[in-house]
């Protein structure tokens, strides 16, 4: 059977007994909802036997798994980790799509809850997953938001995914907010997990219920989305339910408005915020914010390169994947990764240089020959009174080549005026920039709490 390991030639559950050797404390809380009370479990609980339903999973075989950071899920990923399987994490929310993940990445079984099923792959294995069989190597297949067409499968090495925990760290009790099938996610767990902190469960991902946990367990660290913190800073919490235990917030997995982080930064004193910065193709990277009010930031840590190609950040990381299973190979020769943001940068006084996110290379806009991102009408939209949230859809037209509309959603329970918005937008932006269409609408927003839509490719 293959070994995975943190240490060389140590199985990852006894490494993570030693770690966690002599500690009773809880690891993982369970927030109960109104009905319900809390759960907590120690280490010992969430490692326990082997769980019978794993027996027949072989070395090699790719595993979806449906779960949570739950007590369960998380052994059920430990122990395929140890029998050498490839795990694919899927989430509960994502069900419809479940077959199609399956068959992409050549599932032989998929857990979900009780039901244990066994899969038959409709293709032959993929050369990328028969490499990992060959060296008796674990794995780990994560897919990509999907925004412009079908998600991509990404397969890791998990051993060398792993590598980056051997370091302790320090760590902090931590609201496990981003999902279990999201690579922010899964590095919160394995994060705390290798550094033997408490994981913290919301019985939900809405506002109130992660205010919630976060006074009744003393949280420390809450890793959010932006679109989730502009939540926030609606809802009417700010600042007076923050509990007085909470030090850091972070923020990433999707663009950040100057104006929302700005107001955090008002209406959440004495707490650090702080940008994070990652993909599934290379893992979650070390980042250093300008300042907590700043979306400038620098991007590195151990083994990675970064550099700027025609305005698009570039990076090469030691943690990279293997590659796509359903598409071609994204790195060059050298092993750059095209991120396709496409970033600002800015030298201060030192002499220290810092780049900025203004948008996906496929946001930027052309109407007339005048150029400009998606991004820069959305920043101006969510200034405007009562929206919560604003996509910016583009449209081919015959004369200017293309043009703007802008569908708004406004905030719950708020007044909203559409004349006087469209009103801001004319007098906030050029000509060029203004929507042809302002629609009333719910801006989708997907369980990872990420907003979907936006100006296509």
């Amino acid at each position: 059977m293959s070994q995975s390991t943190v240490d060389p030639g140590v199985p990852l559950m006894a490494a993570l007994r030693e770690r966690w050797a002599g500690r009773s404390e809880p690891f993982v809380v369970h927030c109960g909802d109104a009905s319900e009370a809390d759960r907590r479990f120690s280490w010992t609980e969430v490692d326990g036997a082997a769980p019978s339903e794993l027996a027949d999973v072989a070395a090699g075989d790719v595993v979806g798994l449906v779960g949570d950071l739950d007590a369960r899920s998380i052994s059920r990923l430990l122990h395929l980790i140890d029998r050498g399987a490839v795990v694919v994490p899927l989430a509960r929310e994502t069900a419809a799509d479940h077959p199609w993940y399956c068959d992409v990445t050549g599932a032989r079984w998929l857990i979900d809850g009780e039901q244990v099923t066994a899969l038959s792959p409709a293709g032959p294995v993929h050369p990328l997953v028969l490499q990992l069989r060959a060296a008796q190597r674990p794995g780990l297949v994560l897919f990509s938001s999907g925004t412009t067409g079908r998600p991509k499968a990404i397969l890791h090495d998990l051993g060398r995914f792993l590598a980056r925990f051997q370091t302790p760290r320090p760590t902090l009790c931590t609201l496990g907010f981003l999902m279990f099938d999201h690579i922010g996610g899964l590095n919160t767990l394995l994060h705390t997990l290798f550094n033997r902190g408490r994981l913290i469960v919301p019985a939900s991902r809405q506002v109130h219920a992660v205010i919630d946990a976060c006074r009744r367990h003393d949280v420390e660290l809450l890793p959010a989305t932006p679109t989730f913190l502009r939540l926030l800073l609606l809802s009417g919490c700010l600042p007076d339910a923050l509990p007085p235990s909470l030090r850091l917030v972070t923020w990433g997995t999707e663009r950040m408005d100057a104006s929302t982080l700005c107001a955090l930064a008002e209406r959440m004193p004495g707490i650090e915020l702080r940008q994070t910065y990652g993909m599934s193709e290379l893992g979650i990277l070390r980042v250093r914010s300008q300042s907590r009010d700043s979306l400038f930031m620098q991007v590195g840590g151990e083994g990675v390169s970064t550099r700027v190609v025609d305005g698009i950040l570039q990076i090469r990381a030691a943690s990279r994947m293997l590659g796509y299973l359903n598409a071609p190979s994204p790195f060059d020769a050298d092993g750059w990764y095209d991120s396709g943001d496409r970033v600002e940068q800015q030298t201060d006084a030192a002499g220290t240089t810092w780049m900025r996110i203004t948008g996906r290379r496929g946001d930027l806009i052309n109407v007339g020959g005048l150029k400009f991102m998606a991004s820069e009408v959305e920043r101006v939209a969510l200034a405007a009174p009562g929206v919560l949230f604003a996509a910016v859809h583009v449209r081919r037209n015959p004369i200017t080549g293309q043009h703007v509309e802008l569908d708004v959603q406004p905030a719950s329970g708020a007044p909203f005026d559409l004349e006087a918005c469209r009103a801001w937008l004319h007098q906030q932006l050029p000509p060029h920039m203004r929507p042809r269409r302002v629609r009333v609408t719910e801006v989708a927003v997907n369980h990872r709490f990420k907003r979907d839509g936006g100006a296509p490719p």
